[in-house]
């Protein structure tokens, strides 16, 4: 029986072609195509807060097809190289754009809702950022234990003030379109949470300015009025990740299959898995795996249109 889905492409600059050649492989994929449409989002109109904020076009496709996942290998026959170049091809079922549906969109923090590696910011009052960042980049490709790679990390802050995490919370900078992202799915009744292997003493403000629904992350011990190098309590890494995705949904009686996923790193694998749709947002090939859709230029607020808003 027929399924109805969309395919949803991004590009900065569209060449002339290049609606033309999505049809084409849709039709050659076994896709009936019906209508389509492109919106250009202007910089401004996904952040008003961000001058270097890129605009992009949103191509959305509606199909009828037997087979999505033959359609979606179809688009993405290689997770790691675009078929039409500079274009993301994603494939959506038709339910999320179904608003009577509540959505709970959960997302990883560094370098996804935010810009930066919060623990990089951190290492660098202590001198040691560059040697963080080889150590995080090797997490988050997945090549050593997220655990064991977070609490190496946060030793280098060792003795540090306290005072340095609200100087890196307030040089933390949201991605382009985020705000616009939250602010409209809230908005329209939706739910939206952060989930963090980075630390709460950072994302708590940040999430109060947004008015996140949920939000989780590490606790950096502080006694004395200085850092110790270690965390406190249960480590978020990527199972607890997973686990918190299930409680929220739960909570807030939101559907499993209504909650989407957004993530950039191996430490959002599980969660990635568990999600109804799964987002790679810039991420590394970990997570460009196994993905359902991806979203390369730097714009969250390009997500809404997954959702018909």
């Amino acid at each position: 029986m027929p399924q109805h889905c969309a395919v949803v492409a991004f590009a900065v600059s569209p060449d002339e072609d290049a609606t033309q050649a999505v049809l084409d492989l849709v039709t050659d994929a076994g896709g009936v195509v019906g209508s389509h449409n492109w919106v250009r989002v202007t910089g401004t109109a996904s952040d008003d807060r961000a001058a270097d904020v890129e605009g992009y076009n949103a191509l959305t496709v509606h199909v009828e097809t037997e087979d999505p996942q033959r359609l979606r290998t179809a688009l993405r026959p290689d997770p790691h190289r675009q078929l039409v170049p500079g274009m993301d091809l994603n494939v959506v079922d038709a339910r999320w754009t179904e608003h009577s549906r509540r959505k709970l969109v959960v997302t990883d923090v560094d370098s996804t809702l935010i810009r930066q590696e919060v623990i990089e910011l951190l290492a660098a009052h202590a001198g040691r950022e560059a040697e963080v960042a080889a150590v995080t980049e090797r997490a988050m490709r997945g090549e050593i234990d997220f655990e064991r790679s977070l609490r190496e990390r946060v030793a280098v802050l060792e003795g540090l003030p306290e005072t340095v995490i609200g100087d890196v919370a307030r040089a933390v900078r949201l991605s382009p379109g985020a705000q616009t992202l939250v602010q409209t799915l809230l908005r329209e009744g939706h739910a939206v949470a952060a989930v963090s292997g980075g630390f709460r003493q950072v994302l708590e403000p940040l999430a109060a300015t947004l008015e996140l629904t949920r939000m989780a992350a590490n606790t950096l011990e502080v006694v004395d009025g200085r850092l110790t190098g270690r965390v406190t309590g249960q480590v978020v890494d990527r199972a607890v990740k997973a686990e918190l995705l299930g409680q929220w949904a739960r909570e807030l009686d939101v559907a499993p299959e209504d909650v989407m996923v957004v993530g950039d790193g191996a430490n959002d694998i599980d969660m990635v898995r568990a999600a109804g749709l799964s987002v790679a947002y810039r991420a590394k090939p970990a997570l460009r795996e196994i993905a359902d859709t991806q979203l390369n230029i730097p714009n969250l607020d390009a997500l809404r249109f997954f959702v018909g808003l």
